[in-house]
């Protein structure tokens, strides 16, 4: 059946997928035999060996009429559409597999849109639950934040090094790595830039973001009154 519009009134409460199975020969006991790819990494689970992420596909019907619907409902019906909610819609009906960082000035409704409605959408429309987080959280519960596969974290770049029991950690690259890894689906929001954020967190890790995440930029003056 037809899935129903989303109610922004009611909190309710995108998918994994393996690729074509390749085969190669292989010789085992002098006899040739071919190796079934999808079958041997189902049965290799158990034992921690994943060599194929596990992405997320995200794919929100009509996504810009339901973007445009959350963004009045909560912030009134003269909401303003911005250039860069086009980019967010594009993501929203198909990811590729890939998260989303938002980034550039503040008060455009970079955490209106991933902290409250993409929650929502995602809910609603794909079945996903959403991990929201704030920096700070990140940093201070970090191996919890890392156990979970969608994953929202606003404000990155403001927290401090993590350090629990004498230990030093940085929370945001562990993060990035964990994802590229395991199919995580990050969603972000900053107000700094692309550099600023590779200043703080490295060139390997921005280069992680850069394969994992679209990229979205807030640009213009600000909308909050």
């Amino acid at each position: 059946g037809q899935l129903g519009s989303l109610n922004f009134a009611n909190l309710v409460t995108c998918g994994h997928s393996f690729k074509i199975i390749h085969r190669i020969n292989t010789r085992k006991g002098g006899k040739m035999e071919q190796i079934n790819f999808k079958q041997t990494i189902e049965r290799l689970k158990d034992s921690g060996f994943s060599p194929v992420p596990d992405t997320v596909n995200i794919s929100i019907p009509d996504a810009k009429n339901v973007l445009l619907a959350g963004i009045k409902y909560f912030t009134g019906e003269n909401a303003k559409w911005l250039p860069e909610y086009s980019e967010m819609v594009e993501w929203m009906t198909n990811n590729n597999g890939r998260g989303l960082l938002c980034f550039g000035n503040c008060g455009r409704g970079k955490t209106l849109i991933c902290g409250k409605i993409l929650p929502l959408l995602l809910n609603h429309y794909c079945g996903k639950v959403v991990n929201c987080y704030d920096a700070q959280q990140m940093n201070a519960d970090l191996d919890t934040v890392k156990q979970k596969h969608i994953i929202y974290i606003d404000d990155i770049g403001t927290e401090c090094l993590s350090v629990k029991y004498g230990e030093k950690r940085l929370a945001f690259a562990e993060l990035t790595d964990e994802a590229e890894k395991k199919g995580k689906l990050l969603i972000l929001t900053t107000n700094l830039t692309i550099e600023e954020l590779r200043e703080k967190y490295g060139e390997r890790t921005i280069d992680r973001l850069r394969a994992i995440t679209k990229t979205v930029l807030f640009s213009g003056v600000s909308l909050r009154k």
